[in-house]
């Protein structure tokens, strides 16, 4: 782990390669799994805020699903996360020519709303933990992104470049670019 302002990031995130790769894995990440997306506080109000603007992007069944028992739940550990249709497809979820997206990004490109998706989904397959004095950075290996794994490969793209959006977005710039500067030190030991 390397402690990085507040943040522990696993070795990982800068020694694996990653490339989100659609046409191979169709959005699985948006179906699979035992729960939906986590969630925070804050994604919650913006989420209710800009539901009926998110709504048009929806599923029929999704929408009635979200009418009748909301768009969140806690999961087993008590964290808050997205409703799944069935115990499978995330509410937002949405096929297009048989590969999943978001409903949430897809109002968000129409200008429906300033809110991209969940940072989870985003920062995806990062996934984030809240110690006592930092937040835990680590990379989700899953079987699931295996093309991703290797197309990360080809084009020799490490996690934490792939994700410098989500990155920024949730530490801030100044904090990605001090990382680009780490892992290049690190990468220098190897």
């Amino acid at each position: 782990m390397i402690q990085h302002e507040g943040t522990l990031i696993s070795l990982d995130v800068l020694e694996e390669d990653f490339v989100c790769n659609l046409s191979q894995c169709k959005g699985a990440c948006c179906v699979e799994g035992d729960f939906g997306a986590p969630l925070n506080e804050d994604e919650i109000e913006i989420i209710e805020r800009d539901l009926e603007a998110i709504k048009p992007f929806m599923t029929a069944v999704a929408v009635t699903q979200i009418e009748e028992m909301g768009f969140a739940e806690k999961d087993p550990d008590g964290d808050l996360v997205t409703q799944c249709i069935k115990g499978r497809d995330c509410v937002f979820a949405i096929s297009e020519k048989g590969v999943y997206k978001c409903a949430i990004e897809k109002a968000y490109e129409a200008g429906k709303t300033d809110f991209k998706k969940p940072i989870s989904c985003h920062l995806y397959p990062i996934r984030l933990s809240e110690l006592q004095d930092y937040t835990a950075i680590n990379y989700s290996v899953w079987d699931i992104c295996t093309p991703a794994c290797t197309l990360g490969k080809e084009l020799k793209v490490p996690v934490y470049k792939f994700l410098k959006e989500p990155l920024q977005r949730k530490f801030g710039v100044q904090w990605y670019k001090d990382l680009e500067l780490i892992a290049k030190e690190f990468l220098k030991t190897k």
